[in-house]
């Protein structure tokens, strides 16, 4: 029997396939790849590594092609990547560890989480939700699959997952544009439908609200600020996300028009609320960056009369 197959779903993706495909050569018994109809090179690129390609349409939910590439695997572990991630020697050597036949006594796990090391605009991105993102992306065949109903989703693993050291290395977004790209084509579009399907309530508030409840918890929660001008424009790019995602619930609901007397009024009491918060989270960050002891009581005091 194959020991790992390798699977990855694949669309327009020249740029990156070899390198992805290269970083696996020595790892994989088996490499499984489900095309979406690519316009460019990603499919001969693919025929250098493996036979084993299927094409078909490329769906917006694209997961319904990964569920398909974890169908086709025969190996009795799969990793499952993107074509912009690698496998470092590292990595490589840590999951031929872990997925050798269990010693007695040893818990066997059905799958494991990797670290995922982002490399966004140029840089590692060190915080907030960029890492150690752990990804859950090595697990016994028909021991997992992908639920195809968000592209933010995990696999669901039967049986318990363990925890790998070494992470997989991301080219995540390269440019602004690419990113914009995504956040209109993909992200903001299944957010929307997500959030339509669990019939939440959405108030015209929101459109300041989601914004703003995104950037708070990039940028302080997460500590996105740690890093530096990267964290910033991240921060801003993830709220300006979450602004379009409430926009595109408005435009599924028709454009519903909202315009009270009290309207002008209304945002100003919002805003001064979010001002709150901001002089809040600005406080907090004041006090986790300083070591003075003295500087952090007085700032621990600041922050409660403010509150």
């Amino acid at each position: 029997m194959k020991r790992i197959s390798v699977i990855l779903a694949t669309f327009n993706e020249e740029k990156n396939l070899e390198d992805c495909l290269e970083s696996v050569r020595q790892l994989a018994d088996e490499i499984i790849i489900v095309d979406g109809t690519s316009t460019d090179k990603t499919v001969s690129i693919a025929r250098k590594y493996t036979d084993k390609i299927f094409v078909r349409k490329n769906p917006l939910m694209f997961h319904l092609n990964k569920q398909l590439a974890i169908e086709k695997a025969t190996g009795e572990w799969i990793l499952y990547l993107d074509a912009d991630e690698r496998v470092t020697t590292e990595l490589r050597s840590e999951i031929l560890q872990s997925t050798k036949a269990q010693k007695p006594k040893t818990k066997d796990h059905s799958g494991y989480w990797i670290p995922r090391k982002n490399i966004i605009f140029g840089k590692w991105i060190k915080n907030s939700f960029w890492y150690p993102d752990y990804q859950l992306r090595l697990f016994k065949r028909g021991m997992a699959h992908l639920p195809c109903k968000s592209v933010h989703e995990q696999p669901e693993l039967t049986g318990s997952a363990g925890f790998l050291k070494n992470p997989l290395i991301h080219y995540n977004y390269q440019t602004i544009s690419q990113f914009i790209r995504k956040l209109d084509t993909l992200y903001t579009e299944n957010d929307a439908r997500v959030y339509l399907a669990q019939k939440k309530k959405v108030s015209w508030l929101d459109a300041i609200r989601f914004p703003t409840k995104e950037f708070l918890a990039t940028f302080f929660s997460r500590e996105a600020y740690k890093d530096g001008l990267h964290g910033l424009v991240l921060s801003i790019l993830q709220s300006f996300s979450s602004f379009v995602t409430f926009a595109k619930i408005w435009e599924q609901q028709d454009f519903p028009e909202v315009q009270p007397d009290d309207f002008v009024a209304r945002v100003e009491k919002e805003s001064q609320r979010i001002s709150k918060e901001f002089k809040y989270w600005f406080l907090t960050a004041k006090i986790n960056q300083t070591t003075n002891l003295g500087k952090k009581l007085f700032l621990r005091v600041s922050r409660k009369v403010k509150k």
